[in-house]
Parts: structure tokens; C-alpha cells; sequence
């Protein structure tokens, strides 16, 4: 009798105060991004940088990045770990990037400023607007195709979450004031 009264205390303690519910956890998957890099692509760059594709991580990838495989003329390396939430805030992003006809995975990279030759992937995303951003920042980003199953993952998530703005009629100018008029 005295576990149940515990138990029961407990429940109720938890409902009356939210802020001790766990928070559900975010959609997310772990990736690896893989980078091809060209030498002497033509007389005018040492180096060229391609983004080949956004994979799922596997445990035998490791943290670390590694390269793949390197004839000399082409490196391949894999860029292992990334974490990428969905995030409701984003949904106008995600759908963005969905109805774009083409869903893309984003990836911001760099380039070594002290050895031209290295570069690695920074961050993941699958949201439009937060892209955008990146490249005001001035960013390297590049994209490749969104596997199937993720385009459904991530349409689910964005049926849920994204609602869009209503329109507001803005009023012609004709019909305001001539003080109102810009």
C-alpha cells in the first residue's frame, strides 16, 4: 500500500510540474559526408573540392576522418558522425527544400587555409533557410540528392510541424490617404 501511495505521489508530482517531463527527443539521424578531391583539374586550380554524397554513419566509421582510397589523381575520403536534428523552427526550411522538386542534402565544408589540399565537411543540414544563411555567411555549401526514404522521413516531420504564414491583403495605394502613401 505504501509503493502504491509513492507511486501515485509521484505521478501526480510529475504531472502538476511539466518542467520535470522529459522532453521527447528530436528526429535525427547520424551521417557521414564523402568528398572527392581532384589534383591539377585544370591549368588554373591545384585542387578542386566535390561533394559526392550524405550516407548514414556507421559504428565502423568511427569519429575521425579518413581517407578512402587515392590514385594519385583522385582522393576519396569520408567525413564520419555528424548528428542532424529536425527542429520545428526549421519546418518553413524543410519545406522549402521539399517542394523545391529536387530535396538535397546541404553541406557546409572548408578548406585548410594552411594546406589547400585538406578540406572537410563542417555541418549537415536539410533545411532551405538555414542554407541560406550559411551562404550569406559567405560559406562553402554544396548539395547532393536526398535519398527516397529520408524524403518521406523528413515530409513527415514537415506535414507536422510547417504551417504556413496567412496572406495579409495589403490594401492599394489608391485607397489610402495621400499621408499614408510611401
Amino acid at each position: 500500500m505504501a509503493i502504491a501511495a509513492k507511486s501515485r505521489l509521484a505521478l501526480m508530482s510529475t504531472i502538476s510540474n511539466p518542467e520535470s517531463q522529459p522532453t521527447p527527443p528530436r528526429p535525427s539521424l547520424h551521417v557521414a559526408v564523402v568528398i572527392d578531391r581532384q589534383a591539377n583539374p585544370n591549368q588554373w586550380e591545384a585542387w578542386r573540392f566535390s561533394l559526392v554524397d550524405v550516407v548514414a554513419h556507421e559504428e565502423a566509421f568511427g569519429t575521425v576522418s579518413r581517407v578512402l582510397r587515392d590514385d594519385g589523381r583522385v582522393q576519396r575520403s569520408l567525413h564520419p558522425d555528424f548528428k542532424l536534428e529536425l527542429f520545428a523552427d526549421e519546418a518553413e526550411g524543410y519545406y522549402l527544400n521539399l517542394s523545391s522538386g529536387a530535396p538535397v542534402w546541404f553541406v557546409v565544408w572548408r578548406i585548410d587555409d594552411e594546406d589547400p589540399s585538406r578540406a572537410w565537411a563542417e555541418t549537415v543540414s536539410l533545411s532551405y533557410t538555414e542554407a541560406g544563411r550559411w551562404l550569406d555567411a559567405q560559406e562553402r555549401v554544396d548539395n547532393v540528392p536526398l535519398q527516397s526514404d529520408l524524403v518521406e522521413w523528413l515530409q513527415a516531420y514537415t506535414d507536422q510541424h510547417y504551417r504556413p504564414e496567412p496572406k495579409k491583403r495589403r490594401r492599394p495605394q489608391s485607397f489610402l490617404p495621400p499621408e499614408e502613401r510611401q
